[in-house]
Formats: C-alpha cells, sequence, structure tokens
C-alpha cells in the first residue's frame, strides 16, 4: 500500500468542485487526512478568479500511473475540466499527485512526481502540514526546509471551509490510532470512534 498526497486545486466554482471531487476521490480509495485549504491568486493570470488549494493524503496500491488515468483523470473529467494547452487555464478541478511514499522492508522510497513542489507555496505549505518529516529524493532535502522557505503570503487559510471538508469527509477516527506516526484526529464527537 502506497501513502500518496494528491495536489487538489480549483479556480471555477472552487468551493462545490473541490468537495465534489474530494468525495468521488473518496469513493474509490481510502482518504487519510486533508490539509488545510487556502484561497491563492492564479499564478500569471490576476484576471482570473482566485483559486483554492490543498492537499489530500491517501492510500492506494494502485501506481501513480494507474492512478492517474482510472482514478484522477475521470473525476477531473465528471467535474467538467477539459486539458487544454495553456497550462496556466482557470479550470473546474485539478488532481495531481505531487508525493508517492512505499514502504518496503522497513526502507522508504518517496517520488515526487510534481516538480512544482519546491517552488510553489500553495503545495510545500499544505503537504508539510500533513508529512512534516518527509525527505525528499534526489537530494535529500527535507520537505520541513522547503517549507520554510516559503512565507503564507497571498495564501488565505480557508478555515471553516477546511473543517467542514474534514467533518464531511475523514473518516471517524479513534485520537488514539497512530497512522503513519502521528494521531489522526478525526471528526468524531469526544468519546466516539469508528466501527
Amino acid at each position: 500500500m502506497a501513502r500518496v498526497f494528491v495536489a487538489v486545486g480549483s479556480n471555477l466554482d472552487p468551493a462545490r468542485k473541490v468537495v465534489e471531487a474530494l468525495r468521488l476521490l473518496s469513493e474509490q480509495v481510502p482518504l487519510v487526512a486533508l490539509s488545510t485549504f487556502y484561497q491563492t491568486a492564479p499564478l500569471g493570470r490576476p484576471d482570473q478568479p482566485d483559486f483554492y488549494n490543498g492537499v489530500a493524503e491517501i492510500d492506494t496500491s494502485l501506481s501513480p500511473g494507474q492512478l492517474k488515468t482510472q482514478v484522477l483523470r475521470p473525476i477531473e473529467h465528471a467535474l467538467g475540466r477539459r486539458r487544454v494547452p495553456d497550462r496556466y487555464a482557470a479550470r473546474t478541478i485539478d488532481l495531481d499527485v505531487v508525493l508517492y511514499v512505499v514502504t518496503l522492508d522497513e526502507e522508504t522510497r518517496v517520488q515526487v512526481l510534481d516538480s512544482d513542489l519546491r517552488s510553489r507555496p500553495f503545495l510545500a505549505l499544505p503537504l508539510h502540514e500533513l508529512a512534516p518529516d518527509l525527505v525528499l529524493p534526489p537530494d535529500g532535502q527535507p520537505l520541513a526546509r522547503i517549507a520554510a522557505s516559503f512565507t503564507h503570503h497571498g495564501m488565505t487559510p480557508l478555515t471553516d471551509f477546511t473543517q467542514e471538508l474534514r467533518r464531511s469527509l475523514l473518516p471517524c477516527r479513534n485520537k488514539n490510532e497512530q497512522t503513519f506516526g502521528r494521531v489522526q484526529d478525526g471528526p468524531c464527537e469526544s468519546g466516539t470512534t469508528s466501527p
């Protein structure tokens, strides 16, 4: 089973499209955690609406290619995304694998699948929130160092939106349960756990 981090972004009806995309994703793969979502200005396109950006952590046995072609692209298509040559065009939804982490025989292998991770705060900061101890290949640079090089300037946290996403989409978890070395505080009321 792989630990996978998927960047989620939208600037066309983002409050609705992000929720729909994550709901569809959770119907196909286990949704483990959600970062804080942020409202961010579009890169190089001040005339476009702002984006909602965040990162979802999932578990899957699919390869990166299978995840992309069998899960992520069909969700984008279902939500009206049409890929065009313009890399910075407005979009209903954008789902991209950022990191793919596999642990075999106590050895962790990390594949960085989004080269923009080191240059875009709206990827690095939400990812760091979910995986603060990760070390990235090929140079062994800690994700924490990359995240520390950015500020949250231009990134407005969508606190209520994020809390509602977590409440409605994350499975109910026991507060003592450890997942990948960190405690998962789920959306349950105090004292309740999943069956």
